[in-house]
This record gives C-alpha cells, sequence and structure tokens, in this order.
C-alpha cells in the first residue's frame, strides 16, 4: 500500500509536473499532501472526456487548435503578459512565494520545473480569470535554491474554446489537458509507469479505459484543469506563451 501511494506521488510529481491544484473544486477540500493518491483527489470521481473540438496531441495530451487570429489578440496577450510581470516581480524571491501561499510540490524530488501553486488562486480560476493571479508559479533549481521563470493560468475542466480564448486569445496561446490517465494496481511499480516498457500513468502505453480496465488500473479521461503556462521573461515571443507539463 505504501508502494503504491508513493508510486502515486511520483507520477504527479515528475510527469504531471505539480498541478494538482487545478483539480481542487471546494473550498473546504484538503490539500493533497506528499503520500497523495490520484483517485483520492477531489474532483476526480466525475470526470468528463475531453471535448471533440479540440485538437489530440498523442494518447495522454489534448491541446487547444491554432485559431484565427482576431482584431486585438495579440495586444490582448501582450496585456496579460505585462500584467503577469508585474505581479510576480516580488516572487522572484521564492521565499516571498511561499510566505504569501504559494506552496512547492514534491521539491524533494528532481523536476525540470517546480510548481509553487496557489490553492485560493486555484479556487478563483474556477469562477474568473485575473491576469495579476496566477494558480501556480514555475521555477527552476538552482544551487542557492530556485529561479523564477513563469507562471501557469487554469481553467475549470469543462471550459469550452470560446471560454478558453475569453481568458487567454488561442491565436496566441495552447491551453492544454492531461487525459487518458490509467492509474495502475496496488503492486505496480516505479518501471510500470517511468520504464522504456511503462503501461500505467502518462507515460504508458495504455490510453483507454478497455485496456485500463484488462490490466486491473483506475482509468480517468481528465485529471486536472485546463492549463497554460506563460514564461514573461523570454526575449522570443515563441517562446513567452510555449506548451508547459
Amino acid at each position: 500500500m505504501k508502494r503504491s501511494i508513493a508510486i502515486a506521488g511520483l507520477i504527479l510529481s515528475l510527469v504531471i509536473g505539480g498541478s494538482l491544484a487545478v483539480a481542487r473544486t471546494a473550498a473546504s477540500a484538503p490539500a493533497c499532501q506528499d503520500s497523495c493518491n490520484v483517485s483520492d483527489m477531489p474532483g476526480m470521481e466525475h470526470v468528463n472526456a475531453p471535448s471533440p473540438d479540440m485538437t489530440d496531441m498523442g494518447p495522454h495530451m489534448t491541446m487547444t487548435p491554432a485559431m484565427p487570429s482576431h482584431p486585438g489578440d495579440d495586444q490582448r496577450a501582450a496585456q496579460i503578459v505585462a500584467t503577469l510581470g508585474r505581479a510576480i516581480e516580488r516572487y522572484k524571491s521564492y521565499q516571498a512565494a511561499e510566505q504569501d501561499g504559494f506552496v512547492p510540490f514534491h521539491p524533494e524530488l528532481p523536476q525540470p520545473q517546480y510548481h509553487f501553486t496557489n490553492y485560493r488562486n486555484a479556487m478563483a480560476a474556477q469562477f474568473g480569470f485575473d491576469a495579476a493571479k496566477p494558480t501556480s508559479l514555475l521555477y527552476k533549481r538552482t544551487a542557492n535554491g530556485y529561479e523564477l521563470i513563469g507562471a501557469m493560468y487554469t481553467a475549470p475542466r469543462t471550459s469550452t474554446l470560446a471560454d478558453l480564448d475569453a481568458r487567454v486569445p488561442l491565436s496566441v496561446a495552447h491551453w492544454h489537458e492531461h487525459v487518458n490517465f490509467c492509474k495502475g494496481p496496488a503492486g505496480a511499480t516505479r518501471a510500470d509507469y517511468f520504464g522504456p516498457g511503462a503501461r500505467f500513468g502518462l507515460k504508458g502505453s495504455i490510453a483507454t479505459a478497455d485496456a485500463c480496465q484488462a490490466a486491473g488500473g483506475t482509468f480517468l479521461p481528465v485529471i486536472f484543469n485546463w492549463m497554460v503556462h506563460v514564461y514573461p521573461y523570454e526575449r522570443d515571443a515563441a517562446d513567452v506563451w510555449k506548451v508547459g507539463h
């Protein structure tokens, strides 16, 4: 049992990169700690299949399609980046971020980037969009702590293309969702999730409910909510809105 729980934590940390906050659907829901099990996360009991009008990016991730540019899209996107940059300037000190309620997700594990999540912001994102209040801050680990590199916005998993476009223009950015997650049965090993022959998780070969059931696992069509990463310190405009995991 302990091994299964530990593996669930590894999956969420190394593959999903700390986006658990977007699954939160009630203010009273308990925070997911290091021993969190995927199936115990609030909001994951009744998940919906990805919308058919989204572009599929492999079996475990769905992205919004490139949309035609509308007048004002570039300016609106630039304003979001400018607002975000001003709002998170103080969080170049990760200690300040922690003081303001941004919680690092599994900092003890090696990750390409670390998500420091503010659960209050995550809840607010369920009901509206505030460019100054990202759900998570993105950091790169350094010899002296963490370097701020960007932020992540989230939106409800039931959002339509129009809903997502109203938050961040789809002609500029791609929102993404993590999908087709098969949580392995008790006894599944780390290699079952991350090895060259991985079957479970977001790197596994299993991507359908039938295959997951046959393997004794638990299938989740969608985990977490829609998300988009923003890297306001990048000089190349294409890198500012690059897709992150």
